[in-house]
């Protein structure tokens, strides 16, 4: 894993699956991960620091024999190949904790902490990559993901979301395509040309056949194409976070959700603070949720022009907004969460908006894929409120 998001989604198909349910023999449970912090197992415990948890279904309490100061192991070892951002890996040590707080053992890898690092990191995992017979990745077109998977053997793949390139990795696995990123503009030259073969080995481990089955754990259940013969899709309904938190406070205030849009080139800066100042002036918007990825600078200017306060959560948004308190409206251009929020907030009569993205907005650098990929991430949302983006052109 390498988001926070991935994570989350990680912690949402071992609930959907039931890893870690078998039973146990019975014994002692050993000494505890953290003295005198509770375990999952007791309504109302701390998942971790400042973070409340309600009692769920799966709360049965701690068995015979059984410490409530340990999470019972699972048996899911959860590898976090960390990035260099400072806002992801806060929230990816706080979503580690929560998955140690539900038994899964955790291993933190500085995968890219020096010259050195990808080849221990390699070396490391190796063993265990070879000898697992399931693999779950959440980023297929990491590079480093994609030469992980050379290595192992498993005869069971399973990728979850990593946002909205979960959509476009579908549709190119069915077109037979390169796996590329759907804002990338062409190639980048000789790197490219010297990790080609590494990719196409991982593209044909992520192809199904007679002795690998390959799932998409996804919360995009309307894919704009048919998933390739073989790949079986299961639905990601956000059962976990909605059963560990919640239900949300909500405020009558309106809440703007950020996009990483500008950093990574597809739109314009002066028209995303243009629409941004448009959203709050007409739905009274109150808050901005920054992404993990969007640059200090940019949110400096969103607060000094429209005079929204600019919050930088330290959890993904679906358990931020599910714990809440969040505005009894939310807005966002195209994104993941037009997608995750209405599941993961299904029930409280929250409304999600979505504003489309006006092509005027594009960078001259955008790719020619980027004005029909947003249009898809929205077309294929449900249970969300359309804005249109024409009466925010202007910046």
């Amino acid at each position: 894993m390498e988001s926070p998001v991935q994570l989350l989604n990680v912690l949402e198909w071992a609930y959907a699956t039931g890893v870690g349910e078998q039973p146990r023999a019975p014994g002692p449970a050993g000494p505890p991960r953290m003295a005198g912090r509770p375990g999952p197992g007791l309504p109302g415990s701390p998942l971790t620091c400042g973070v409340p948890r309600q009692p769920g279904p799966r709360d049965p309490g701690p068995g015979p024999g059984e410490s409530p100061l340990q999470p019972r192991p699972t048996g899911l070892v959860i590898v976090v190949l960390a990035p260099h951002d400072p806002m992801s890996r806060g929230q990816l040590r706080r979503m580690a904790e929560l998955a140690r707080d539900q038994g899964h053992e955790v291993r933190w890898e500085e995968a890219r902490g020096g010259p050195t690092a990808p080849v221990a990191t390699v070396g490391g995992l190796a063993g265990p990559l070879r000898r697992a017979h399931r693999i779950v990745i959440g980023d297929p077109f990491s590079r480093y993901v994609q030469l992980l998977l050379t290595i192992t053997r498993a005869r069971e793949l399973v990728v979850v979301d990593d946002g909205t390139a979960t959509m476009e990795f579908v549709a190119q696995l069915a077109r037979g395509e390169s796996l590329v990123r759907w804002h990338r503009r062409g190639s980048r030259g000789a790197r490219d040309l010297l990790f080609a073969p590494v990719s196409a080995s991982a593209r044909r481990m992520l192809t199904p056949n007679d002795r690998r089955s390959v799932e998409v754990f996804t919360s995009f259940t309307s894919l704009p194409v048919e998933p390739p013969p073989g790949v079986q899709v299961r639905a990601n309904d956000f059962a976990w976070t909605r059963s560990a938190f919640g239900p949300p406070r909500i405020s009558r205030g309106t809440d703007i959700v950020g996009t990483s849009l500008v950093e990574t080139g597809v739109v314009d800066p002066e028209h995303y603070l243009g629409a941004v100042a448009a959203l709050a002036r007409a739905h009274g918007a109150t808050r901005y949720f920054a992404h993990r990825r969007e640059s200090a600078e940019k949110l400096r200017r969103i607060a000094d022009r429209t005079g929204l306060e600019v919050v930088r959560p330290e959890l993904p948004l679906e358990i931020v907004a599910r714990r809440g308190p969040v505005g009894r409206t939310v807005l966002s251009f195209p994104s993941t969460v037009v997608h995750t929020l209405p599941l993961a907030l299904a029930g409280t009569g929250i409304t999600v908006a979505v504003c489309d993205i006006d092509p005027v907005w594009l960078t001259e650098h955008a790719s020619p894929r980027a004005e029909g990929f947003l249009s898809e991430v929205t077309d294929t949302a449900r249970d969300v409120r359309r804005l249109p983006a024409s009466p925010l052109s202007a910046p």
